[in-house]
């Protein structure tokens, strides 16, 4: 689950695929209708879960935040402790990275407003600095103090780390649309080597990186703060997180907004077909929209999308088997793999179509694939140093211990890839492959599907967009129909989430409700 809003050069709530190699959904990892036995796991509540008594867990609730400066203009930052196991909280700690913009107006203050931009992987204290704390409606930043923890195996907190950038560049560009049984084990090769890694250099970490873990994280850091109760927006992965801590502390639920939802219940297998199926609803989208423009190298006015995505198809084939050149100092030329990551960016905010045009049309008739290239690199969070984020890393670590793995070998795979196909014929292949990934990972995952139900919260706002790539529609009304007090806001519209990218009609009612504590009427619709 990865977040983007290209517009802003910052994801903000998008999820990355399990394998790592792709975007994808949040399945925590990688990867309609409801799920049955095993995958329709009990509600989660804290008596479900490994329980520390009060007494062991006092230290932490009674910790004193020391606010340092960031070295960013009017951001604060403090590091707190929370336990790396919550069964065992004498057994180590975790430092968990805290940062917060004080609240600027002369109006009653609301307490904490807590951001996570998603993922997993992506740094909340990065989003906070760089863009919550700073365009988030003033009103807002007027009455609550911006609060971000990057979460425990994320950026500032501890990061998970695995391979290094040569190794990366490597990885990304491993072929995830296998021909033959030698291009097959590459791919298995290349899955294994990056778990191996992560195994090697995070072993104790990797065990407790889940999402109950740093939801229960969160709720030290709201009574460290002096919050009674947790206000809380978050987008794509992070709706995730919103409603796992619901669903652990339902009476500490303040103001939540879960934008960009995900369906709790699913398993991994089941997220990953609808997300495919997302992002070809999105790239029929922009499709669509490309054959009205006078640039758009896919296809003149009139053209099908289906026959649009016959031509991309078409083109990754020319580049699984003739890369072109990228102009890159590292010497690394446009395949197939970094080739579709770099299309499926473009799929999570309109404005970056006309991007995308520019890039398919230097690559197709000039044979240049730089274009593709930085939007691959900013995807995966490569700067022009060849240095990654943890980004990868941390969403595959979460991903992988929050669900069990969505296939467990090869030939599991190629049984799914005709419905992955039917779901996406420009993207299915590649994506049903990226779900193998988490079958080689070295811990063992801890979650399951599950329904959250928070009963005894305070309403909170799940708001989903129709034609969303990262985070299907279907998973905002699911996620709203489970949460006992959820009211659905829906934007009708392109792109990854809805807050803040340009709806009058979606701001104004998230603003009322962080404001007044009113949310949406029941059913309410935005475009």
């Amino acid at each position: 689950m990865h977040t983007r809003r290209s517009s802003r050069s910052l994801r903000t709530g998008g999820i990355l695929l399990t394998a790592a190699l792709l975007v994808s959904a949040c399945s925590a990892s990688a990867s309609t209708g409801p799920s049955t036995s095993a995958t329709a796991a009990a509600e989660v509540t804290l008596a479900a879960l490994p329980e520390a008594t009060p007494a062991a867990l006092a230290p932490y609730y009674g910790q004193t935040v020391r606010w340092r400066s960031c070295g960013v203009p009017g951001f604060q930052c403090a590091t707190l402790k929370a336990p790396l196991d919550y069964a065992k909280p004498g057994a180590g700690d975790v430092r968990l990275a805290v940062s917060r913009k004080k609240a600027t107006g002369p109006g009653k203050r609301l307490g904490s407003l807590f951001v996570n931009p998603g993922g997993p992987g992506g740094s909340a204290v990065g989003y906070l600095q760089a863009y919550a704390g700073i365009g988030y409606p003033a009103a807002v930043r007027a009455r609550y103090d911006m609060v971000a923890v990057d979460p425990r195996g994320v950026a500032r907190s501890e990061p998970v780390e695995c391979l290094d950038g040569r190794k990366m560049d490597t990885y990304t560009q491993t072929d995830t649309t296998p021909d033959d049984a030698r291009e097959t084990t590459q791919l298995v090769d290349a899955y294994k080597e990056f778990a191996e890694a992560c195994g090697a250099h995070s072993p104790g970490l990797l065990r407790h990186v889940s999402t109950v873990e740093t939801a229960r994280d969160m709720d030290i850091v709201r009574a460290v703060l002096g919050d009674r109760k947790l206000n809380y927006v978050g987008a794509s992965y992070g709706t995730f997180l919103g409603a796992t801590y619901a669903g652990l502390f339902p009476g500490r639920v303040g103001r939540l907004v879960l934008d960009g939802a995900m369906d709790p219940s699913l398993p991994a297998r089941r997220m990953n077909l609808d997300q495919t199926a997302g992002f070809e609803t999105a790239f029929q989208s922009f499709a669509k929209d490309c054959v009205q423009q006078p640039d758009c190298p896919l296809g003149g006015k009139g053209t099908p999308t289906a026959e649009v995505g016959r031509h991309l198809k078409a083109f990754f084939r020319k580049l699984d088997a003739h890369p072109i050149p990228t102009g890159d100092a590292d010497g690394r030329r446009l395949g197939e793999a970094l080739a579709t990551t770099g299309v499926i960016a473009a799929m999570y905010d309109e404005s970056s179509w006309a991007q995308l045009r520019e890039a398919l049309t230097s690559a197709m008739k000039d044979k240049d694939g730089a274009g593709l290239l930085m939007l691959s690199d900013s995807y995966y969070e490569r700067d022009a140093g060849g240095r990654y984020s943890n980004l990868m890393p941390a969403n595959a670590a979460v991903n992988c211990l929050d669900l069990p793995p969505a296939y467990g070998s090869p030939e599991e795979v190629e049984r799914a890839l005709p419905s992955f196909e039917k779901a996406s014929p420009v993207f299915g292949e590649g994506l049903a492959w990226a779900s193998l990934s988490c079958a080689y990972w070295p811990v063992r995952a801890t979650g399951e599907p599950h329904r959250i139900e928070a009963r005894g919260a305070a309403p909170i706002v799940v708001v989903g967009t129709t034609r969303d790539p990262a985070t299907p529609y279907r998973w905002a009304r699911a996620l709203a129909a489970q949460l006992a007090s959820a009211r659905l806001l829906t934007y009708e519209g392109d792109g990854h989430t809805a807050y803040g990218r340009g709806s009058t009609c979606i701001d104004s009612a998230i603003d009322t409700y962080l404001l007044r504590g009113t949310p949406p009427a029941e059913g309410k619709r935005c475009s």
